[in-house]
């Protein structure tokens, strides 16, 4: 099948734009073909996933794109990187390994924004800088900013993995398929929240443990989520979204009542009806919840991992004030456990600011910005058992790290810290 292109498009590809647009233009219009896609389509924004340094390849064709003069055309903002470019030394131990790592991340990073990207360095740049609006046509990468970006705000991005999201950035071009067109944004599943206590669904956690079920519930299809409050934090939501876009491959749900082109049913379904109904139950959370955890309560703990994706200002809000909680009981960190905040440079500008900092460092908190707990090595490997409110980092952190996971709210990840052993006390009952 062949993609209908247009006079820029042709330009692109012949090479008047530049080598790096022309190679850019040449994978775009190859992943059109595999796609099927009639034609082309401008998006006005970008976010790059294929940052993060997974392998030689990733470097080396940044690089190649930057020698070749290439240059964004859009705004584009940077996913975390392999490493914290300021502070890398504090985590990292003085080793060869670790230099020639560092260097390759350092030359990486400056290969993107020497094409004019922005340097967030952020999974989670919906609450950082240029978020886009209802209806915007983008290509995002990382895979809880796609589900956020799509779900929440409504913008419009289809799934774009390593290299294809800086050549649209590059060209400011997409295929014309997928989540960009209204016609595949069709919720698919029904899932209702039956007699859910409305005080559980304040809870923070309980939106980790709604997006850990919803994910494995409905993989790659659109769900349509009935019985949510309106009333949600855009921590919530975040928590929500890097859940199901890890256990399952959520790209988009509709919340009724909460985001953008879901205010009724009918309008989730764009007038049609479920392809089946799922109710949802306290037991059902709870089942979800228990998945989230291989250890268990009482394993001795050597590590808290908070911030995944991106810590935001208001979380550090939250943290602070339940170390103050526990200093006020004369509890301090326990000497065996390790507490790791990870973040972006907006967040913690914010934090500086505030009498917030203090308190985490005084607790032993230690800050890292920029990256994530599994592109760096940063986890000692003597650990073994981590525990973290993040739904998305215990899917992921036994496979990755190779180490125990008990998943709690960040209350219990801080009274796990003092007493040095997992606590979960704060169950769904």
């Amino acid at each position: 099948m062949s993609v209908k292109l247009s006079t820029r498009d042709e330009q692109l590809l012949h090479g008047q734009h530049g080598e790096a647009a022309q190679m850019a233009m040449r994978i775009l219009v190859r992943m059109a073909e595999v796609q099927g896609a009639a034609e082309m389509m401008d998006v006005s924004q970008a976010h790059i996933d294929g940052c993060g340094l997974l392998s030689e390849t990733g470097l080396e064709f940044a690089e190649t794109l930057a020698a070749k003069g290439g240059k964004v055309c859009i705004p584009t903002t940077l996913n975390m990187g392999p490493l914290d470019l300021q502070n890398w030394r504090q985590f990292l131990p003085a080793t060869s390994r670790n230099e020639d790592f560092a260097a390759k991340a350092i030359r990486q990073a400056k290969a993107y924004t020497d094409m004019g990207c922005i340097p967030t360095w952020t999974c989670a740049p919906y609450q950082s800088y240029l978020t886009p609006r209802f209806g915007r046509q983008i290509a995002w990468g990382e895979s809880n900013a796609i589900c956020y970006a799509n779900s929440v705000l409504g913008a419009r991005t289809n799934r774009y993995g390593d290299f294809i999201d800086i050549c649209a950035a590059i060209t400011g071009r997409v295929p014309k398929c997928g989540l960009h067109l209204k016609q595949n944004r069709k919720g698919q599943i029904l899932l209702r929240l039956i007699d859910i206590d409305p005080a559980i669904m304040r809870s923070n956690y309980f939106f980790a443990i709604l997006g850990h079920l919803v994910g494995s519930l409905t993989e790659d299809e659109i769900p349509v989520i009935e019985g949510l409050p309106v009333d949600v934090s855009s921590d919530q939501l975040k928590a929500l979204c890097a859940a199901a876009a890890s256990s399952g491959s959520v790209a988009l749900f509709h919340a009724i009542g909460l985001t953008p082109e879901a205010n009724t049913l009918e309008e989730a379904f764009q007038g049609g009806k479920p392809e089946r109904v799922i109710d949802i139950r306290l037991s059902d959370l709870q089942k979800s919840r228990a998945d989230l955890s291989t250890a268990k309560e009482g394993d001795d703990l050597d590590l808290v991992v908070l911030g995944c994706p991106h810590f935001s200002f208001d979380e550090f809000r939250e943290l602070a004030r339940l170390i103050r909680g526990q200093r006020e009981k004369g509890k301090t960190l326990h000497p065996n456990v390790k507490v790791v905040v990870i973040s972006c440079q907006t967040s913690y500008a914010l934090l500086q600011r505030s009498e917030f900092l203090d308190v985490l460092t005084d607790f032993g908190a230690e800050i890292t910005l920029d990256t994530c707990i599994f592109h760096t090595p940063m986890v000692p490997p003597d650990t073994k058992v981590i525990m973290t409110n993040s739904g998305k980092c215990a899917y992921y952190a036994p496979g990755e790290l190779g180490v125990q996971v008990a998943f709690g709210s960040m209350a219990e990840c801080v009274e796990s810290a003092v007493k040095g052993h997992v606590c979960q006390k704060e169950a769904i009952v």
